[in-house]
């Protein structure tokens, strides 16, 4: 049996990719800091090893034997943080090489490759970069904006009122992270047709006027926008270029991708 090592299982996107290795049936191990966490004990079917990424030894350890690793690392924003983010990042690409292993996935971020500007974009970009100067047998995955993050306006009575600052018109594409642990699980089970490539995944494409409307048809709670002033760097790319996945061809290749509609059916109840 094929083992991969996924990192990061016990969160949305790592969580993902083990459960669906683990249902095309892949040995999976997962590392984790704390193997008595409520995360970790979800884990059904995968080996639990304990590691950080910032010990080679026990990184070492985790990738011994393995065919494939699932590589992300933890959201950062500040300079030190982001610093972590990058030299994390390469140490995985390090001992993946050091191990011999077949193929490494990296997590990225859509738009990596594109110089945008936003730090914890430029941090991937960066880890992207270390990747392919080592010449790992390799594939980047680069996410759009997470259907998740817009879970924190779930819970809203009598009015759902979402201020961003962001162009009421100007789409944004969208995926859900339980998409990304299934395209993640494929291009491992599929390592062939995926080496060496480099694919910006999404799983939709809508304006956040009509994310405030399907919010209202889903929960029955009125919903509105409020655009406020477009600002920070992130929000500017937004409204500039923002992400450019092929959701036609992702469609194709990867049918029964998640629409923010059914998404949103799926984690909320209509009250």
């Amino acid at each position: 049996m094929s083992v991969a090592l996924v990192i990061g299982a016990t969160g949305r996107q790592g969580g993902a990719t083990a459960r669906h290795l683990l249902g095309r049936g892949w040995q999976v191990r997962a590392l984790v800091r704390d193997p008595e966490s409520l995360a970790a004990r979800r884990l059904a079917g995968a080996e639990l090893t304990v590691g950080d990424l910032g010990d080679p030894a026990s990184l070492e350890r985790a990738m011994r034997g393995v065919d494939a690793v699932f590589s992300m690392q933890a959201l950062a924003y500040e300079p030190e943080t982001l610093k972590t983010e990058v030299r994390q990042g390469m140490l995985v690409a390090d001992v993946a090489l050091d191990a011999g292993v077949g193929h490494l996935v990296y997590s990225s971020v859509g738009g990596a490759e594109r110089r945008t500007g936003i730090e914890h974009f430029e941090s991937k970009a960066a880890i992207e970069s270390y990747i392919r100067a080592l010449g790992l047998p390799a594939t980047i995955l680069r996410p759009v904006f997470f259907m998740d993050n817009l879970l924190h306006y779930a819970d809203a009575a009598g009015e759902r009122v979402m201020e961003l600052p962001v162009l009421p018109d100007r789409p944004t594409q969208l995926i859900a992270t339980d998409d990304i642990g299934r395209i993640a699980a494929h291009v491992i089970d599929h390592r062939d047709d995926y080496l060496g490539r480099e694919l910006e995944i999404a799983g939709d494409e809508l304006t956040f006027s009509q994310v405030a409307g399907i919010y209202e048809k889903i929960t029955g709670v009125p919903t509105r926008l409020v655009p406020l002033p477009v600002e920070g760097r992130m929000f500017e790319w937004f409204a500039e270029s923002g992400y450019q996945a092929d959701l036609a061809k992702l469609r194709d290749h990867f049918p029964g991708l998640l629409t923010f509609q059914d998404w949103l059916g799926g984690q909320v109840r209509k009250v």
